[in-house]
């Protein structure tokens, strides 16, 4: 897919022990994002109170059960600046598995698909949009696979970087949800999957306010009600962060160049108020992937470009197919007075839904 930002992805200098490697800006608006929202149900903040909301959440830790999908790295097999997909698709990954009662094996959603056929929406390794993310699969393509189908590989179409030159990355069945069957000189093949396991969205927006103490409040409400959302930031001083403590610094800039989710808050022991944040570089930084940034003054700009989506359905059954894909239908595996097998997907409860109903 053709790369036409609106926000150039510019290089950022960071000095550090081992000299100044230059980043680029990961937080990019691309011309064919035109939709920043859509939203019909009552947002959260409309109807839960103060007192509705705890002094701490985290839904990595709801009575000792994780109720978010894995961890990842944005940065391997090679560099991709591509936290805005990750930090869109793994939040609503995240919402997903809370509907599921945080229980069953996580369904991650193909932040490759994504890097594959949403140029020109959404991003590439060059950078992208957590609300691209959502418009693409709202509006323009309706679902995004499962990731066992189209992997992460860190290419898009006009990176060079690693092995990314050798590797079709154009927008194409293939490129949507494949299988292989066995080694070529074996006879084998790849072919596209015209059935796959898949996830909707149903409604996405930003959170807007006219203060900080109204922001967070929105924050948590929208946390709180229906899972982790996405957020922009200022990465620089997170570069070296070494975390096992609140990021407090107030001098600190808030130009976002980077896209994270926002799992949670709670409070340390100096009674700081901080967040819950998950990042998309890998487990062995910061606080096992995650850090914490003191909430209430938009510390890194992490409290002004927030996101969330809702997904529409998601697959519990899938059509089935033979091994190779050559076959799908509930007809291949069907034994002699069994019902055949069928696709069936699981529609999403927005808790807005029922918890104003309660009201």
């Amino acid at each position: 897919m053709k790369f036409i930002p609106i926000i150039a992805a510019t290089t950022i200098s960071v000095a550090n022990a081992t000299g100044a490697p230059k980043r680029i800006n990961e937080f990019v608006i691309m011309e064919g994002h035109t939709k920043e929202s859509h939203v019909v149900s009552p947002e959260p903040h409309t109807y839960l109170r103060d007192e509705d909301l705890p002094t701490e959440w985290n839904w990595g830790d709801i009575d000792g059960k994780s109720c978010l999908t894995h961890q990842l790295n944005q940065h391997i097999p090679q560099y991709c600046g591509s936290c805005w997909a990750h930090a869109a698709l793994s939040s609503l990954a995240d919402r997903i598995k809370i509907a599921r009662d945080c229980t069953g094996d996580d369904i991650n959603l193909s932040i490759q698909y994504i890097l594959n056929c949403a140029g020109d929406v959404a991003g590439s390794c060059h950078g992208g949009s957590d609300t691209g993310v959502y418009q693409f699969i709202f509006k323009d393509s309706g679902s995004v696979p499962f990731d066992t189908c189209q992997p992460y590989l860190a290419c898009s179409d006009e990176s060079d970087e690693g092995f990314c030159k050798h590797v079709d990355t154009t927008c194409t069945p293939m490129n949507t949800c494949r299988t292989c069957s066995t080694f070529l000189a074996n006879g084998g093949h790849c072919r596209a999957l015209d059935y796959y396991p898949n996830a909707t969205i149903a409604e996405y927006g930003k959170i807007f306010a006219n203060t900080d103490a109204e922001r967070v409040r929105k924050i948590k409400s929208e946390i709180h009600a229906r899972g982790p959302v996405s957020a922009s930031v200022n990465a620089i001083p997170l570069v070296d962060f070494l975390g096992g403590e609140v990021f407090n610094d107030g001098s600190a800039g808030r130009a976002p160049d980077h896209v994270v989710a926002i799992v949670g808050w709670g409070v340390d022991e100096n009674d700081t108020e901080f967040w819950h944040v998950r990042n998309s570089w890998g487990v062995y930084w910061g606080e096992e992937g995650f850090f914490r940034v003191a909430t209430g003054s938009n510390m890194l700009g992490l409290e002004a470009g927030v996101a969330w989506a809702t997904p529409g359905t998601f697959t519990i059954k899938n059509m089935p197919c033979s091994e190779d894909g050559n076959t799908c239908g509930g007809g291949v595996n069907k034994l002699e007075g069994e019902p055949q097998m069928t696709y069936i997907a699981q529609e999403y409860v927005d808790p807005s839904v029922y918890l104003l109903a309660k009201e």
